[in-house]
C-alpha cells in the first residue's frame, strides 16, 4: 500500500476487456514522509470515486486487482483502495 496524489484521469480507446467501465486515474506515489514524490506515476483503476487533487491509498496487490476486476487476465496492477482524510 502506498499513498499518491491524484494528478490526472486516462481515457483509452482500445483497452483490454477488465478495464472496461472502470475510471482509470493517473496517480503520482509518494515515500513515507507524503511529500517526495516516489517514482513515475501509475495508472490506478478506481471504484471509490477519487478525483484530481485527492490522495489516495493505491495497492499493486495483483490479487486483489484480479478480483476486483473480475479477471485472471488483467494487465492492470494498481487499484485504489481508498481514500485519504485531510
Amino acid at each position: 500500500m502506498q499513498v499518491g496524489l491524484v494528478i490526472g484521469t486516462a481515457t483509452a480507446t482500445i483497452k483490454h476487456p477488465s478495464m472496461n467501465g472502470w475510471k482509470l486515474l493517473v496517480v503520482q506515489p509518494y515515500q513515507s514522509d507524503g511529500r517526495t514524490p516516489d517514482g513515475e506515476p501509475v495508472l490506478a483503476v478506481d471504484s471509490l470515486g477519487a478525483g484530481c487533487g485527492d490522495r489516495a491509498l493505491i495497492t499493486s496487490d495483483g490479487k486483489g486487482t484480479r478480483t476486483l476486476l473480475k479477471s485472471d487476465t488483467t494487465p492492470v496492477r494498481w487499484s485504489v483502495m481508498g481514500i485519504a482524510d485531510e
